[in-house]
Parts: structure tokens; C-alpha cells; sequence
């Protein structure tokens, strides 16, 4: 089993570790009030558009997302959390750097010792859920699940689902040449991750967009080689719309999250079906260091 596999079969138990951090969390990421700023480059940036939708819907304040590569015009901002597995990030690192003083820095991060943390005036320390692999499973996902728990959802009985929904083989068509993931809410950031890990690990065509605007215009490139996989939801109507074009459609019925974890093992089974080896993506490395 390559790396990649066994850092996304160990899910469940990272997502156990996490909830020891539940109060840490609420009072580093939750402050209820704080008008706050989440960034991050690739997976990162995806991980904190679903952050803060989730925050801002239980209450705790304005929250927006950006990505760090891309610099934005400045809003008044309380905090600004950055999440960065390796904390090496160029392009995190340079942002933290441009705050204005008086903004709390908050590092979400998997190594304890790293630049983004040294720059932060509060880190969340996620070592247990740092990965070998350079393609990210666990730690975003662990990011998540801990920022609902400490948003105040019970999150206690997703570990056990998780391992149940990884312990049960595959039932999805193998040899897809085309997949499409698609996402409602705080679940769109889920399917723009789960689309990246198809590209990242498999070289292969896939895409993301929220749920319900797949009809207007993407809907064309549907055919019956494409895969489309509502994560956490449910559209019968849209479901009909997709099955006119022979494509195979895929309704959620698990938390989003878990079905993030099944859709990067997909990812996974898609890269050896291509005679590739997910531990080893193209021209990608574990953090993006620019000189």
C-alpha cells in the first residue's frame, strides 16, 4: 500500500486526536465577534472557504476567505488565520508578513517549528495529522473536522463513520476518464479538494462547481465517460438532468466530509489504474518554497 492510501485509511484516528483540542480550538479560531480573514495556498485555500462559511454560519462573525498568492485590497480584519501544513508556504509566509500591527495572527499548521508559526501571535498544532505524502488527505480534513467541533457541532460519531464508509470496498465505476465533483454550501470547498486530488495524484480530467450551477454550461461536456459526484447532497431533479447525457451520477449520503475521504481514495484508485504512483505527482512538491 503506498503512503498516500495509508494517510487516508488513518483518518479516523486523527479525527479522534482532534477532538482533544475541541476547547483549544474554540477559543483560538471561534472568538464569537472577531471579523476574520482565513487564507491558504492550493488545498489550503479550499480548506478555509468551507472554514468560513461553517464559522460565519454558527455565528462567530463576519469570515471571509482568500487565497495567499493572491494579494486583496485590506478590510478592517480582527485576525487572520492562515493554514499551512508545512508552514513554509512562500506565499503565506509574505502575507503574514503584510499584516498591519494590531491583527491577531492565528497559524493552523502541522509542524511546530516552521516559519508561518514563528510569525504567528497563536498556533493550532495539528503534528498528529502532518503527512509524508505531498498530496494532502488528512490534515485538511482534520482541520475541518475540528474547526465544527469547536464551532459547537457534534462532530463525536464521524470517526466511527468514517472507518465504517473506508472498510466497505468501492462500488464506483473503474476507468472513468472524466470526473466532476459538485458541492453546496461549505461543501463546495469540499469539491474543489476532491477534484484537485484527482489532478494532483492521477493526471486526470477533473472539475469542481456548486451543485446547482453545473447546469449552466458545464452540463455540455457531460457524456458517459464522466463521473459526477454530488458530495453530501442530494437533487433528484439535477440527477435527472445529468443522466440524459449517459453520464454516471453519484448522490451523496454521508456527511461530506467522509465522502471527501472516499473520494480521495477515488483519487487514489484512479492514479493505479493509470500506472502511476500517487506518492509521486508531477512536478509537485510537498510545499511550494519560492526563492
Amino acid at each position: 500500500m503506498n503512503i498516500t492510501a495509508m494517510e487516508i485509511d488513518s483518518q479516523p484516528d486523527t479525527w479522534r486526536a482532534a477532538l482533544t483540542l475541541r476547547d483549544e480550538a474554540a477559543r483560538v479560531l471561534g472568538r464569537p465577534g472577531e471579523r476574520v480573514l482565513v487564507i491558504g495556498c492550493g488545498t489550503s485555500a479550499f480548506v478555509a472557504e468551507s472554514f468560513a462559511l461553517l464559522r460565519e454560519a454558527a455565528g462567530l462573525g463576519e469570515t471571509d476567505a482568500a487565497y495567499a498568492s493572491e494579494p486583496r485590497p485590506w478590510r478592517p480584519y480582527d485576525a487572520v488565520i492562515a493554514i499551512s501544513r508545512s508552514g513554509t508556504t512562500t506565499e503565506v509566509i509574505d502575507a503574514l508578513n503584510a499584516l498591519p500591527s494590531g491583527v491577531r495572527k492565528v497559524v493552523v499548521t502541522g509542524v511546530a517549528d516552521s516559519p508561518c508559526a514563528r510569525l504567528a501571535d497563536e498556533v493550532l498544532l495539528l503534528d498528529f495529522a502532518d503527512e509524508k505524502s505531498v498530496v494532502q488527505t488528512r490534515f485538511p480534513t482534520t482541520v475541518l473536522f475540528l474547526a465544527r467541533a469547536a464551532f459547537g457541532e457534534d462532530v463525536s460519531g464521524l470517526p466511527d463513520a468514517a472507518a465504517e464508509a473506508l472498510a466497505q470496498p468501492s462500488t464506483l465505476p473503474e476507468n472513468i476518464e472524466h470526473l466532476v465533483y459538485l458541492g453546496r454550501g461549505w461543501a463546495y470547498g469540499l469539491a474543489q479538494e476532491a477534484a484537485l486530488k484527482v489532478r494532483e495524484a492521477a493526471q486526470a480530467w477533473s472539475e469542481s462547481y456548486p451543485m446547482l450551477d453545473y447546469r449552466h454550461g458545464p452540463l455540455a461536456v457531460a457524456h458517459p465517460g464522466t463521473l459526477i459526484w454530488f458530495l453530501g447532497s442530494r437533487d433528484d431533479e439535477l440527477a435527472d438532468d445529468i443522466a440524459v447525457t449517459g453520464a454516471t451520477v453519484v448522490q451523496g449520503t454521508a456527511d461530506p466530509l467522509i465522502e471527501l475521504v472516499l473520494a480521495q481514495r477515488l483519487a487514489v484508485r484512479t492514479a493505479e489504474e493509470r500506472g502511476l504512483d500517487p506518492d509521486q505527482p508531477r512536478h509537485l512538491t510537498r510545499s511550494i518554497v519560492l526563492s
